[in-house]
C-alpha cells in the first residue's frame, strides 16, 4: 500500500466558522430517495409492485417528499410514476420528485410520466467535479456551467408547456451540482447561482438546491465546512431551500449530514437502513434516530421496525446487520456482567416522570417496540445480575442480592453448557431445580398460631411430627421450635417475600407467593426458596427447607 499516490480533497479556509457551535431543534426535512438512489444500487432493481410496497411504507412512516425514480431511464420507472398518479397513490400532503439529467429529451420525457401530478419536484442535474470535467467530460468550468443553466431553461420550459396543455401541476425545481464534495466550493456556488438566475426563486417560491457528496471524500467536518462556505457565499440564499445528499465510502455519511445542519442546511435526502450506491446513502433511520435521542422530534413514525424492516429487506433483499444503530436485532442486549447490573440498577430507579437516564442504553427500547427480554440475555459472559433482571422481567422474581451470588453458578454451568444464550423458560426451570421449588420434599399439616400477649406460640406438623415454638413472629417461634428439637441455634441473616404471577401454560397466570431465606444454623450459612399459595406458607416452607437440608 502506497498512500503517496493519493492527495487531499481541498475544501475552502473557514477560519471563522460557525457551524461548532449551532445546535440542533428541529428535524430536517426528509427526503427519502430509496425508490430512486437506492433502487439503482441494487443487483435486481425493484418491480413495479415491489416500489409500490415501499412507497406504502415510505408514507405510512410519513415522510412527505419522496424521490420515486428516474421516469425517463426505463420503461418500469415510467409506469411506476405513471401508477402512483392514476390509481390516486398520492396523499395531498406528499410531495414526489423526480430525477432527470440535463437533456431536453429526457426532460420532456420526464413532463410526460407526470401529467396529472398535484405536486413535483422536478430534480435536475450535472456533474461539475474536478475529475469528471477534466477526464469524463473533457469541458471547461464554462462550459459545464453551460450545461447547468441549458438544462434549468429546459425544466423551466417544459413546465410552462405542462401548465398549457394539463394545467393544475405545481412545479418545485432542484438542481443538483453533482459531486459537489469533489467540486471548488467558489465554482458549486458560482454555478448554482447561475441557475438561480434562470428559475428567478422568491423567499415565497423558493428552489432547491441539493448539494450532494457524491463520493464521500473529506471527513465531516470539512464537508460542514463546504456547505457553510457554499451558504454564506450564495447571493439570494433565503429563496433556496439548502439540501444535502451525503454517500457513506469513508463511513461518515450520517455525520456529514448531521454536522451539515449545524451549518445551515434545510433538507436531508437519504435512504432507510443506507441502502445505496457503493458503501451506501446517508441512514435516515440513524440520523433521525440521534435527533429522537436528544428530545428532538423527528417527524417520522420509527415506532415499529419489526413492522417497516421486513418490507425494506423483502425489496432490497438485504439483510439488516445485527449491529445496526438504534434498530439492530441486538443493539440494546447485554451480555456483559457488569453491563446488566448497571442497566438493571438504573432501570430499577428509572422514574416514568424523570428524563430517561440508564446506562447503556441512550433511549427507551420500548419506544420502538423492543421489550425488555431482549435487553439483558444470559450466556456464559453474563454475571449475576443478568439472571436476575431475566427472571424479574419474565417471572417477577426481585432476587435479593444474596440470592443472586447464590445462584449465579448455576447460571454460569447452564450457559457453558448450552454454549449460547440461554432462554428464559431455561433459566427459570433451572432456577425452580436449583431451590427445589416445584419439589414436594417438606409435608406441612395443622398449621397452628396463638398470640399470648406480645409473643406468638406456633404449633404444626411436620412429616408427622408434631413442632412447638415460641417468639415475637411466626419465623422466630419456627425457629425456637427446630432449636428445641436439635439444638442447633438460628439465626435469620436475611429474609424477602413477594407476591408474584406465575407463568402457566395451561391455566394461565395464577397469584402466587415466594419467599427468600439466608440462614444461619450454627455456623453454617444455608439459602433456601420457596413458592406457596401465600406469603406465610411460603415464608415457612423456605425455613423449613434450609433447616432441613
Amino acid at each position: 500500500m502506497n498512500p503517496n499516490k493519493y492527495q487531499r480533497t481541498p475544501t475552502p479556509d473557514l477560519p471563522n466558522r460557525q457551524w461548532p457551535n449551532n445546535h440542533l431543534s428541529k428535524a430536517p426535512i426528509w427526503v427519502s430517495v430509496d425508490l430512486r438512489d437506492g433502487n439503482q444500487a441494487l443487483a435486481n432493481p425493484m418491480t413495479v409492485e415491489q416500489k409500490l410496497a415501499l412507497w406504502d411504507q415510505l408514507v405510512a412512516m410519513g415522510f412527505k417528499t419522496i424521490e420515486i425514480g428516474f421516469p425517463s431511464a426505463s420503461e418500469p420507472e415510467f409506469e411506476f410514476t405513471r401508477r402512483l398518479i392514476e390509481e390516486n397513490r398520492i396523499p395531498d400532503d406528499v410531495t414526489v420528485q423526480v430525477l432527470v439529467q440535463a437533456r431536453e429529451h429526457l426532460i420532456a420525457r420526464t413532463y410526460e410520466s407526470l401529467i396529472g401530478v398535484n405536486k413535483a419536484v422536478i430534480h435536475v442535474y450535472n456533474t461539475t467535479s474536478i475529475v469528471q470535467r477534466e477526464k469524463v467530460f473533457e469541458k471547461s468550468k464554462d462550459e459545464i456551467k453551460a450545461m447547468a443553466v441549458q438544462g434549468a431553461k429546459w425544466v423551466q420550459e417544459y413546465a410552462i408547456k405542462a401548465d398549457q396543455t394539463h394545467p393544475g401541476s405545481e412545479w418545485v425545481f432542484q438542481y443538483s451540482p453533482e459531486s459537489f464534495s469533489q467540486t471548488e466550493t467558489d465554482y458549486a456556488v458560482e454555478v448554482c447561482q447561475a441557475v438561480m438566475d434562470v428559475w428567478q426563486p422568491t423567499p415565497d417560491n423558493k428552489c432547491i438546491l441539493n448539494l450532494p457528496a457524491t463520493v464521500e471524500s473529506t471527513s465531516p467536518n470539512r464537508f460542514a465546512d463546504q456547505v457553510e462556505y457554499f451558504i454564506s457565499h450564495l447571493p439570494n440564499r433565503e429563496s433556496a431551500l439548502i439540501s444535502i445528499h451525503t454517500h457513506n465510502d469513508r463511513g461518515c455519511a450520517v455525520a456529514a449530514a448531521e454536522l451539515s445542519l449545524l451549518a445551515g442546511a434545510d433538507r436531508i435526502e437519504g435512504t432507510l437502513l443506507g441502502n445505496g450506491e457503493r458503501t451506501g446513502n446517508m441512514d435516515i433511520v440513524t440520523l433521525a434516530m440521534n435527533l429522537y435521542s436528544e428530545g428532538i422530534d423527528p417527524q417520522l413514525d420509527l415506532s415499529k421496525p419489526n413492522d417497516w424492516i421486513p418490507v425494506v429487506e423483502q425489496v432490497t433483499q438485504i439483510k439488516t446487520h445485527m449491529r445496526h444503530p438504534w434498530v439492530g436485532e441486538v443493539v440494546y442486549t447485554a451480555y456483559s456482567g457488569s453491563h446488566q447490573d448497571a442497566i438493571r440498577k438504573c432501570l430499577l430507579k428509572q422514574d416514568d416522570n424523570q428524563k430517561w437516564n440508564v446506562a447503556y442504553l441512550p433511549i427507551d427500547p420500548k419506544d420502538i417496540g423492543r421489550d425488555y427480554e431482549a435487553i439483558i440475555r444470559v450466556n456464559s459472559q453474563s454475571g449475576k445480575a443478568g439472571s436476575a433482571f431475566v427472571l424479574e422481567q419474565e417471572y417477577g422474581l426481585n432476587l435479593p442480592k444474596w440470592i443472586q451470588i447464590d445462584f449465579a453458578s448455576t447460571a454460569q454451568k447452564l450457559a457453558e453448557k448450552q454454549g449460547g444464550i440461554v432462554s428464559h423458560k431455561d433459566l427459570y426451570q433451572a432456577f425452580t431445580r436449583h431451590y427445589g421449588c416445584d419439589e414436594k420434599r417438606i409435608d406441612v399439616n395443622n398449621f397452628q398460631l396463638k398470640l399470648d400477649g406480645e409473643i406468638e406460640k406456633l404449633s404444626l406438623d411436620v412429616d408427622g411430627e408434631t413442632w412447638t415454638g415460641e417468639g415475637n413472629g411466626t419465623i422466630s417461634a419456627l425457629c425456637d421450635a427446630w432449636q428445641q428439637r436439635t439444638g442447633q441455634n438460628v439465626d435469620i441473616i436475611d429474609y424477602a417475600e413477594h407476591a408474584v404471577h406465575m407463568n402457566d401454560d395451561d391455566s394461565g397466570k395464577n397469584a402466587k407467593a415466594i419467599a427468600y431465606f439466608y440462614l444461619q444454623v450454627d455456623n453454617e450459612k444455608k439459602v433456601s426458596v420457596a413458592i406457596e399459595k401465600d406469603s406465610l406458607s411460603a415464608m415457612i416452607l423456605a425455613v423449613l427447607k434450609g433447616l432441613k437440608t
